[in-house]
């Protein structure tokens, strides 16, 4: 009798209405939020920009400057002045050796006898995209470890080697090459054993430990080590137009490329917020939409409702069968929100793996699922329990 008379107290087009809603609102967030989990490692590979918009800037180089060197260097008011900038987060700055350093083998083995002139920068560590074991020295240590670009090994690989009939390295291979520097200056001159530790895509430069660079350039520099001639610029919003307004007015040069490739995913991180937002208020108002229509329908039916209750039926127990009724129909929108949204992900995840070579993230589709459906069926029982009380006056 009682599941009788309860069952024509609902509307069938109210229930189906939010039965769809909410399906919709619970598919856009699912699939957004783990698409930006899958995405992530991959814009990863080719940017740190997730946790930094990081660019390098230097001064342009014209045919005045070439008179006068000092004219490519930054002054300490103008890093100052770069710092002021409400669209700059950070400022560091390139640290550059000021001394003659040289490479060597000494044609033991299988590595033929090689001698070559280079140069060393160091940069603070938390710019470096990759994280070696031995990256720290200290002065007691005989050895320093390299970063290289990854660019460099390409030139070498594709360009050099093959010019002069010489064997293409892999990374693991040339990583495994031991080779000696020397380091010259202030009539000193000391040698290091050496190695290549790791591969940049961001830094194009060869980099030593900035512990070390500091010590060699007081030992051996000319005293001019200070002089800054790039920098690090971390923009807290890459797509803001006063960037390069800003970079043309005091003629620095900024490398484009990474700049758009930020812009694109600072885009994409809005786009994902924007739809994911957009989800969450059709789920919001689903929500809002069914509690709406039983409390609508506990008002219409108060006096059946109060009738019942003096009868004997408890009000936890009037309230039971509503929340069934809806827990059930939210069970069957997000199971099947959760189906849809696998078949999405497994549609585009194919479409990344024929573009892409990444690593394929955990599947947390099921998880924020079962929380979402636990939350709403949670809170469900609860306000219905509460509105069935106050309308019986229990």
């Amino acid at each position: 009798m009682l599941l009788k008379l309860q069952k024509n107290t609902l509307v069938k087009s109210q229930i189906a209405g939010y039965a769809l809603t909410l399906f919709v609102g619970v598919v856009i967030i699912l699939i957004t939020i783990q698409l930006y989990f899958d995405v992530r490692p991959l814009l990863e590979q080719q940017s740190d920009v997730f946790k930094n918009q990081t660019v390098v800037i230097s001064k342009n180089v014209s045919i005045f400057k070439l008179t006068n060197k000092d004219r490519i260097y930054f002054t300490e008011n103008e890093i100052q002045e770069l710092q002021k900038q409400d669209f700059i987060s950070d400022v560091a700055a390139f640290k550059n050796a000021s001394f003659k350093i040289g490479a060597f083998t000494k044609g033991t083995g299988e590595i033929p006898r090689f001698y070559t002139d280079l140069f060393f920068e160091s940069i603070p560590d938390r710019y470096l995209d990759v994280q070696p074991e031995d990256w720290q020295w200290d002065v007691s240590q005989d050895f320093v470890p390299i970063i290289i670009p990854e660019n460099y090994l390409s030139l070498y690989n594709f360009g050099f080697a093959e010019s002069q009939g010489l064997p293409v390295l892999s990374k693991n291979m040339i990583s495994q090459i031991q080779f000696n520097i020397e380091v010259e200056g202030n009539g000193k001159t000391k040698h290091f054993e050496s190695k290549i530790v790791g591969f940049s895509n961001k830094i194009n430069s060869i980099l030593v430990p900035d512990e070390f660079l500091r010590w060699a350039n007081v030992e051996f520099g000319r005293g001019d080590g200070d002089k800054i001639n790039r920098l690090l610029i971390d923009f807290k919003n890459p797509s803001d137009e006063r960037i390069l307004q800003f970079f043309n007015e005091n003629n620095y040069s900024i490398n484009k490329d990474e700049l758009e490739f930020g812009k694109m995913v600072f885009f994409f991180k809005t786009a994902l917020f924007f739809v994911f937002f957009i989800a969450f208020i059709i789920v919001t108002l689903s929500v809002a939409f069914i509690l709406l229509s039983v409390n609508l329908i506990i008002q219409k039916n108060k006096e059946l409702l109060l009738n019942l209750y003096q009868i004997g039926y408890s009000h936890w127990r009037i309230a039971k069968f509503y929340g069934i009724v809806i827990s059930v129909i939210t069970l069957i929108s997000v199971v099947f929100a959760v189906w849809v949204s696998n078949s999405v992900r497994g549609v585009y995840l194919t479409k990344l793996k024929n573009f892409f070579d990444f690593s394929q993230q955990h599947n947390e589709i099921y998880f924020i699922g079962f929380l979402l459906l636990t939350l709403l069926i949670f809170m469900y029982n609860v306000l219905l329990i509460r509105n069935v009380r106050k309308a019986v006056g229990a």
